[in-house]
């Protein structure tokens, strides 16, 4: 499958656990500048996809005809975790929008975010759709298809105008025919998508530098909802995860997928980066991501140790001792 070792994690000096995959850079045409593994392995997208999927929302300004608040419209990007204010912001949304959160195609759960997770549960509280990481897209597809008369009851079906749209914009900004894109089912019910590691990362360069998009419209939205994602970082992960800590560089545009997927767009840089953890870890995204911003001389050192700050290198036990460490073991190949 072309992965090598990314991470290598030791425990009392001996290797315990080792986590395989593969990483792309690429320039401002495609071409891969650098890679570590297969840059042509094919990648389920999951939520990576969501800044991407939210782009026919944002070409119809659907967040400024129901009036929805730039930190209410990142939520169409979000995995948000399911703290309170993330909570408040889906309610309004449902709110202006007059959608039944019975209507969302995502299932009933709880947060993600231990502590938000724990405060529902303390308070006796059911699962609830909005809960569901995935419902500020949900809600913004059914607001979509609200708009323009579609059937809001089948927004999630692969053939429903909101998604055969949302391919054929993956199809274009990634710059692959839309007949070679995978599809499959997502966690969240709706149609996700396959791409190779380099256009994942051409793709996430695109959302950072949307001149680099043809179409007027899709460049537009694209803009708009990277600006969203940057203005309201917490929104899209939580105060604590990876998405949100690379969202406060005003320089990234980033998101993280299911099962170890990961896209970042450089703007000043102009590259795209992408990279799969083959065991779908998440918890080594910040020591590969660090890494490689380090490898790459990567100016701003502050987004560095913010990502070193979430997950250390060093490994502790459950009463904070040291026992181990975490090291990135891959070479980036011309």
């Amino acid at each position: 499958m072309g992965f090598v070792p990314l991470v290598e994690e030791y425990r009392g000096g001996v290797l315990e656990n080792v986590h395989y995959g593969a990483v792309s850079i690429v320039d401002e045409k495609g071409r891969v500048l650098y890679a570590s593994g297969d840059p042509q392995h094919l990648t389920f997208l999951r939520s990576a996809a969501k800044p991407f999927q939210a782009i026919p929302a944002m070409k119809r300004r659907i967040d400024e005809i129901y009036g929805l608040d730039g930190h209410e419209a990142a939520l169409f990007a979000a995995s948000h975790r399911g703290e309170a204010f993330h909570i408040e912001a889906l309610e309004s949304m449902l709110r202006k929008t007059g959608i039944a959160e019975e209507s969302l195609h995502c299932c009933a759960t709880y947060p993600l975010n231990e502590d938000a997770k724990a405060e529902r549960h303390r308070a006796h509280e059911a699962k609830r759709k909005i809960f569901h990481n995935c419902s500020g897209k949900h809600i913004g597809l059914i607001a979509l298809s609200k708009h323009m008369g579609w059937d809001e009851r089948t927004y999630y079906s692969p053939d429903h105008p909101v998604q055969r749209e949302i391919v054929q914009t993956l199809a274009s900004i990634a710059e692959v025919p839309e007949a070679s894109i995978p599809q499959g089912v997502d966690g969240c019910g709706l149609p996700i998508f396959a791409l190779p590691l380099h256009s994942i990362a051409y793709s996430f360069l695109k959302l950072a530098c949307p001149d680099l998009i043809g179409d007027a419209d899709t460049r537009e939205a694209a803009a708009r909802m990277a600006r969203l994602m940057n203005e309201n970082p917490d929104m899209i992960a939580d105060t604590r995860f990876v998405c949100s800590a690379l969202l406060k560089d005003s320089n990234l545009s980033a998101k993280g997928g299911a099962k170890g997927v990961y896209g970042i767009g450089l703007r000043k840089e102009r590259i795209g980066i992408s990279l799969k953890v083959s065991d779908g870890a998440e918890h080594v995204w910040p020591c590969i991501i660090a890494s490689i911003l380090e490898r790459i001389e990567y100016g701003n050192r502050e987004t560095i140790e913010r990502l070193y700050a979430l997950v250390p290198n060093v490994i502790a036990n459950d009463g904070g001792t040291e026992v181990g460490e975490r090291r990135a073991v891959f070479e980036l190949k011309a």
